[in-house]
């Protein structure tokens, strides 16, 4: 397995340099490692081009097949640990960057105090990615999102028939403290001008699934558990007029993502037209920095305003369009006590996140 390793570390990395690097092995234990399974697989694996190295197509193949295999073998190895009563073990959490702004330090802080002999890893990636990392086995729980209910041509967006819970602005400005909130970032969120978001609870479909916890799975292999739903806001200079897509269809625009650009594109399209993006940039901060400017105007999801609040940028949120955030799980149940015990601080912040939002209304 340890040849299966190197060989893989080499794919992902690029050199065996930096695969050496990366396990923490000398350069020349990594060319020992591939040469001695070049001569057990009978198979030319890399091939040296100039100075470096390169897979060959067998090599890839194996690679490929080698980080399923490995990445399942790991994901044994943490749930015999698991069994041991969670003192010992590891798991690993992918989250998008709003999610790991907001409510996953807190469910991260108190999983850390309840399991303090399990390592919990965190890395931020965004949901195609964090995806790939749950089916090959290099992460326990993903955080996704989804945008629901996305209009098209001709259409305004709305609320679901018969959702229990509407999103609906929140009437007061003052904003629910995070859990161990500063003086300085308290007196900057009550200064703020306009309604800061909140997400809501989970949608009537969410809960009428015949496990209430659990969203009806899909055909990608992922059982997904319902965490919030959150608003999507039209952010926008704070002293520019216009509360609508259509107010602002002349401006330049800013995109994130490419589920976000995709949700932005398909509202705007259905308000009649197509705007003009300009940057394009996942980084939420920037993306209110270059609003704040006065260089464009965009669509946030309420988390990433949570996350971090511009003072100079103006919300508003757009009526129908929401976004829901889940945790996501590779496999048949049951999980792994570790997986089960991290899911349920996800699941428990992410509630104390929602009702304190609720209760500042």
């Amino acid at each position: 397995m340890t040849r299966l390793r190197v060989l893989v570390a080499v794919a992902r990395h690029g050199s065996v340099t930096a695969a050496a690097r990366a396990l923490r092995y000398a350069q020349p234990s990594v060319s020992h490692h591939l040469a001695r399974l070049e001569a057990e697989t009978g198979s030319q694996l890399v091939q040296r081009v100039g100075r470096g190295i390169r897979l060959t197509e067998a090599g890839l193949v194996l690679a490929e097949r080698a980080e399923e295999i490995l990445g399942r073998l790991d994901a044994a190895e943490a749930e015999l640990a698991a069994y041991t009563g969670l003192r010992a073990g590891r798991v690993r959490l992918v989250a998008f960057p709003s999610a790991l702004g907001t409510f996953v330090p807190a469910a991260a802080a108190a999983f850390a105090a309840d399991h303090p002999g399990v390592e919990l890893r965190l890395t931020e990636a965004e949901p195609p990615d964090a995806i790939r990392l749950l089916r090959a086995g290099e992460a326990d729980v993903a955080l996704l999102f989804a945008y629901r209910d996305l209009p098209t041509r001709g259409e305004h967006p709305k609320a679901s028939p018969g959702d229990r819970t509407p999103v609906t602005p929140a009437p007061t400005p003052t904003p629910a403290p995070a859990p161990t909130p500063s003086a300085s970032a308290s007196a900057t969120a009550a200064s703020a001008t306009a309604t800061l978001p909140w997400p809501t609870r989970p949608t009537r479909d969410e809960r009428l699934s015949p496990d209430p916890t659990w969203i009806e799975p899909e055909d990608d292999g992922l059982r997904r558990m319902a965490l919030l739903t959150e608003s999507i806001y039209l952010v926008t200079p704070a002293g520019l007029a216009g509360d609508r897509l259509t107010d602002h269809r002349a401006r330049r625009w800013i995109a994130g993502c490419e589920r976000c650009r995709t949700a932005l594109l398909s509202s705007c399209a259905a308000a009649g037209f197509n705007p003009d993006i300009a940057f394009t940039t996942d980084d939420y901060l920037a993306v209110q920095a270059l609003v704040a400017a006065g260089l464009g105007v965009t669509t946030l999801p309420g988390l990433a305003l949570q996350a971090h609040r511009h003072p100079d940028v103006r919300a508003t949120p757009l009526p129908g369009l929401t976004r829901a955030v889940s945790a996501a799980v590779h496999g048949e149940p049951p999980d792994p006590p570790v997986t089960a015990a991290l899911l349920a601080h996800l699941k428990a912040a992410a509630a104390t996140w929602t009702s304190s939002a609720t209760a500042k209304d």
